[in-house]
């Protein structure tokens, strides 16, 4: 039976950013839940299903929390509270609302439940790996815990890296040495880095030291200490490789190391460092692994269908 709800806010100036542009917030929350609202003044009217509207009534005003506390919202914070209320998980939901990654651009936080684990899994651990398919968030929510830790002071200095392997092109012809060749191949750590900092204090800490972005290759023989150390595509790292990142942490240091075992590109026959070091390390104190699913996939609805039309395909494979 369709219900009525009326919702009154103070503050008009800020109405705005809560309806978005053209009342395109209020438009996609009707969408999503199958509810209508109409605006008036500083009132919202709901109507539809009694248990709908007290969803769009928490959304509304969570995003309005993060509206008075100066946060930028958007069609993806919708999608985030959905999941949340959806998931219905006591403990990811204390996550969200506790943990605020604070960078000199924007604050952060989680976009859905196994995000909040991993980011609150990744402050209380020296060591973490989080694995699973592309668009869940990893190298994203770890650069954010990284630049947050720099400016806190709680690290001196960032380092990002991942194994040089060809993932069909052909490294060798590309121009410059290898750090060049290997950097177009870091660009999500780069553009993550460009959303949560000024490009001027970037290119300043890069020239220091205090932010080195570099092929794994780069890494042996060092001891990395007061560091924070990100390796991205790390299911491209060999058993060997995988053993000697490992070894190179130092005091006050920690590393987070993502990758997708379902998107190996070492050559036929090679077991993935990742693979091989889960096998070992799991259960073993102060290393935690974060294990991401198709489910938390939060870039575009059509990246989940493709995941999912891949895992199909995987799965029928093996059947026949």
């Amino acid at each position: 039976m369709s219900q009525n709800l009326t919702l009154k806010f103070k503050d008009n100036d800020l109405l705005p950013l809560l309806f978005g542009e053209h009342n395109l917030h209020l438009g996609y929350l009707e969408e999503k839940l199958g509810i209508r609202i109409v605006d008036r003044g500083n009132t919202l009217t709901l109507s539809g299903e009694g248990d709908l509207l007290d969803t769009a009534e928490k959304i509304l005003m969570d995003l309005w929390a993060k509206i008075e506390q100066k946060h930028d919202i958007g069609i993806a914070d919708i999608d985030a509270e959905l999941r949340f209320l959806k998931a219905g998980k006591k403990a990811s939901k204390k996550a969200k609302q506790d943990i605020t990654l604070k960078t000199k651009r924007k604050s952060i936080t989680a976009r859905s439940p196994m995000q909040a684990h991993y980011m609150e899994t990744a402050l209380k651990n020296e060591m973490i790996f989080g694995m699973g398919p592309a668009g869940t968030g990893k190298t994203y929510i770890a650069v954010a815990v990284a630049v947050s830790m720099l400016l806190e002071g709680k690290v001196e200095r960032l380092i990002f890296c991942r194994p040089a392997v060809e993932a069909g092109e052909r490294l060798g012809f590309l121009p410059g040495d290898l750090k060049e060749k290997v950097d177009p191949y870091l660009r999500p750590i780069y553009d993550a880095l460009h959303d949560m900092m000024p490009t001027k204090d970037i290119e300043g800490k890069i020239a220091s030291g205090e932010i080195e972005i570099a092929p794994l290759a780069y890494m042996r023989g060092r001891t990395l200490s007061n560091a924070f150390v990100i390796v991205d595509e790390a299911q491209n790292t060999t058993c060997t490789q995988m053993k000697m990142l490992l070894t190179r942490l130092g005091e006050n240091s920690r590393m987070i190391i993502n990758g997708d075992l379902s998107q190996t590109d070492l050559p036929v026959g090679v077991k993935s460092g990742l693979r091989d070091v889960h096998e070992i390390l799991e259960g073993e104190k102060g290393i935690a692994f974060v294990h991401f699913t198709k489910d938390d996939v939060i870039r575009h609805k059509l990246v989940s269908r493709i995941v999912n039309a891949y895992e199909r395909q995987k799965k029928h494979r093996s059947e026949t």
